[in-house]
């Protein structure tokens, strides 16, 4: 089946940016645990950055679609777009929940760059995926919040002015449902710095900029909460099933270099009088990598209709991450073994990429848990976690 792409044009325009930061652009941040600051920069001026905050707040107003075509373009360019993708994701908890107040104050600054909105404050140490168990608390005094607690693997902390941040404002056991009581905040991390909000950067493999933060009587403005009280773990879902789709066509991205990267090796590379493509025991893994990568990609374009449409979509969601992810680190391992020795040398960037690409095994939800979420939700099976 062939499928139009309505995205043929930013496509292409999104490749032709790309090629500005080749390959040893990349490995000079990598040696230098930097933030990529000119291409995030460079994004930003283009609009790519701004492509689902709607017209009448200076962006683009493209559905998730649109978003994730950017992202897929920029992983299969070789680059990667961890150092920008959140404020893709996180919009959608403000735009499908924020006040009319609350965007006109801040999307017009998000989507011309002044301002960044790149951090989502979910993950705390003790609780890790099991969301309902954060102790992050916020409680109202007065015309304010006070947040007191700890979130971790914040990536984008230190180069974000804005946080989209989940707390609880009423204690687990209130409520009926293990979701009751949270509530999500947009923290303007400018004002925060130093008046209690402390950043401390985690060093990974990869250069993700991912930190842990601490709040210690961080001051929010009522105003700044977003929707209604104890609705928050409701609002993040929008935000987390938008993080599963785009980072699932990243992941498809990767693959794409991967296999592209394989094959153009496979063709030239010749050994005892022949290229080394022309052995089966090559071609066969480039190729079932190839048809596993083309079967996750139609899971990612259900998905993000499904997206699109308002509909409901977290199976589809998890189930394109997992496959995404999962292809992903199968093209990974089957370049690398095309490559042989070449390919752990750095100037190939396959090794860069490698180490990249495997995060998605784990985050942002692992695989074992998406298994168990379709197990329990799609199969009807006993509840595991």
């Amino acid at each position: 089946m062939v499928f139009d792409d309505p995205y043929s044009d930013i496509r292409d325009a999104v490749r032709q940016l790309s090629v500005g930061f080749p390959g040893d652009y990349w490995r000079r941040l990598d040696a230098e645990n930097a933030y990529p600051e000119d291409f995030v920069a460079a994004l930003s001026q283009a609009g790519y950055l701004a492509a689902l905050i709607p017209e009448e707040y200076g962006g683009s107003g493209l559905p998730l679609s649109a978003a994730a075509a950017i992202l897929q373009e920029i992983h299969h360019a070789g680059c990667n777009g961890a150092a920008c993708h959140a404020q893709m994701y996180v919009m959608g908890t403000v735009l499908r929940h924020g006040s009319d107040a609350q965007k006109q104050k801040y999307l017009p600054k998000v989507a011309d760059g002044s301002l960044r909105l790149q951090a989502f404050g979910v993950t705390e140490p003790g609780s890790g995926t099991d969301t309902t168990s954060i102790k992050t608390t916020a409680r109202r005094d007065g015309d304010h919040y006070l947040i007191n607690g700890q979130k971790i693997w914040t990536s984008r902390a230190e180069h974000s002015d804005l946080m989209v941040l989940l707390a609880r404002t009423a204690p687990k056991e209130v409520g009926p449902r293990r979701t009751d009581g949270m509530s999500v905040f947009l923290l303007d991390m400018r004002e925060a710095l130093g008046n209690g909000l402390t950043i401390r950067p985690i060093r990974t493999m990869m250069n993700h900029a991912t930190t842990e933060v601490f709040f210690d009587d961080v001051q929010v403005p009522a105003e700044n909460l977003i929707g209604a009280e104890g609705e928050g773990f409701r609002y993040i879902l929008s935000g987390m099933n938008a993080e599963r789709i785009l980072i699932a066509h990243e992941c498809i991205g990767d693959a794409r270099w991967f296999l592209d990267k394989a094959a153009s090796y496979a063709r030239e590379r010749s050994v005892f009088g022949r290229p080394i493509g022309q052995n089966q025991g090559v071609q066969f893994p480039i190729a079932r990598a190839y048809a596993n990568m083309r079967a996750a990609e139609l899971m990612c374009r259900e998905a993000v209709s499904l997206y699109d449409a308002e509909r409901p979509c977290g199976a589809e969601a998890n189930m394109a991450k997992m496959l995404a992810a999962d292809v992903s680190w199968e093209a990974a391992n089957v370049c690398l073994q095309t490559h042989g020795g070449f390919g752990f040398a750095e100037e190939f960037d396959i090794e860069r990429k490698f180490r990249e690409t495997r995060l998605y095994q784990v985050a942002p939800i692992s695989t074992n848990l998406i298994l168990s979420f379709l197990a329990t939700h799609e199969l009807d099976l006993p509840r595991s976690y």
